[in-house]
């Protein structure tokens, strides 16, 4: 393989970090970089600086935002929450458009073998959510796999007895699939025929 000047292989090594970016595509990504002009180079830069320097997460939910509250929280009623494994599982829900609720963010699964259990994970904040909130219905988005049905089972097991509604998106996603990678129509039919746990 032929060896690039360092600033180049460097440049290239930073594009393959990304997730699903191979040595091609951070080649041709660092080429695009090369042959674009300084300032395209500069507004690039500078977007990666302050997206790192004023993005964080909301106190209430756990989305990216650049304020203390997003404003999904900020103008939604919390009757319905919406729970997700991650931030960027919020973009997928919200692209179809239909859901008007507000979203919990987990931070991940409860998950044996990774020594991960309902403590390691934003659980306590979900409840302490709910009682602020008055929420009646908690919608689990989580992955249609292992650890995804069992976070979603427990939630429902210590919600249920509070006499709130804990549904599960129906299948139509793939099992072992991310909610980044579900299509707006796939995610839509999953959300209209959600089923109760």
């Amino acid at each position: 393989m032929a060896k690039f000047d360092e600033p180049i292989e460097r440049l290239i090594e930073y594009f393959r970090s990304l997730p699903g970016v191979g040595y091609k595509t951070a080649q041709r990504y660092a080429y695009s970089i090369i042959e674009g002009s300084s300032e395209r180079a500069d507004n690039f830069a500078d977007a990666i600086k302050d997206v790192k320097q004023k993005i964080g997460l909301c106190q209430k939910c756990g989305n990216y935002t650049d304020k203390p509250v997003c404003d999904i929280c900020q103008s939604r009623s919390g009757k319905t929450i919406c729970v997700v494994k991650e931030p960027k599982d919020i973009l997928s829900i919200e692209k179809i458009k239909s859901f008007d609720g507000v979203y919990h963010v987990l931070f991940g699964l409860i998950s044996p073998l990774e020594n991960k259990g309902p403590n390691d994970i934003h659980i306590k904040q979900l409840l302490q959510r709910i009682n602020q909130l008055g929420t009646e219905e908690v919608i689990m988005a989580t992955p249609p796999d292992v650890e995804g049905d069992a976070t979603a089972m427990y939630v429902a097991k210590i919600l249920k007895p509070m006499g709130i509604k804990v549904t599960r998106l129906a299948q139509g996603i793939s099992t072992g699939s991310d909610l980044e990678y579900a299509d707006e129509i796939t995610l839509s039919k999953a959300m209209e025929g959600r089923v109760e746990i």
